[in-house]
């Protein structure tokens, strides 16, 4: 599979050897990365994935110009087709297997089938075009599908916290967090978010508990 990033900033080093997972991991995680079209999602799974990333990305054609909206993304030039799928070991015994989803609204019909068991979701935003974000929170509250959100650094314009809640029309308690797609520790830190997130719900409500306790 190419490992070409999806942003054009971002240079990655050759791919390194696959991890074994530890034997003994027995807590296996479905974590999907959702969001907008270009919002970092492949590369926030590229950046934090422990294997070698399995993607499907293709070049971007001038006639996915005609039914993609470009608004915002001038300098992508290859995108998602199916999904990205990475895997993290958040310790000796849980692990997480991470689906990036595609952006472009011609690809949400697999959206549904994509959430389907899927424990927790992180939700990248880019801060200059929120409204892109708006059918993914939808169809995860619509799954019942616990997340958190986070803003990509494209280094635009900073809106406050509270801007950006009530903008998404965000539950408070729904995290809300920054983050560089680009880096490890920063997706990582995400994806830690996320866990605690679900941790928590896990706590307050007995029967989640069941679902996620290694």
């Amino acid at each position: 599979m190419d490992y070409a990033t999806s942003d054009p900033g971002l240079v990655p080093g050759p791919p390194g050897p696959r991890a074994p997972l530890d034997a003994s991991a027995d807590n296996g995680l479905k974590i999907v990365i959702t969001g907008g079209f270009g919002v970092g999602k492949t590369t926030m799974v590229r950046s934090v994935s422990e294997i070698r990333p399995l993607n499907t990305e293709e070049t971007m054609t001038q006639a996915g110009a005609a039914v993609d909206d470009l608004a915002g993304v001038g300098t992508k030039s290859s995108t998602t087709v199916a999904f990205d799928f990475g895997r993290i070991s958040v310790n000796a015994r849980t692990v997480l297997y991470l689906f990036g989803a595609p952006g472009q609204e011609r690809f949400w019909f697999l959206w549904d089938r994509l959430f389907s068991g899927t424990l927790g979701a992180v939700v990248l935003v880019d801060t200059r075009r929120l409204d892109d974000s708006w059918y993914a929170i939808d169809r995860l509250e619509h799954h019942g599908t616990p997340f958190v959100v986070a803003r990509n650094d494209f280094g635009g314009p900073k809106h406050s916290e509270e801007q950006v809640r009530d903008a998404l029309s965000l539950a408070d308690g729904v995290p809300l967090v920054d983050c560089d797609a680009r880096s490890r520790q920063s997706s990582k830190d995400v994806l830690i978010t996320l866990v605690q997130h679900l941790q928590t719900l896990s706590a307050a409500h007995p029967r989640a508990r069941e679902m996620t306790a290694p």
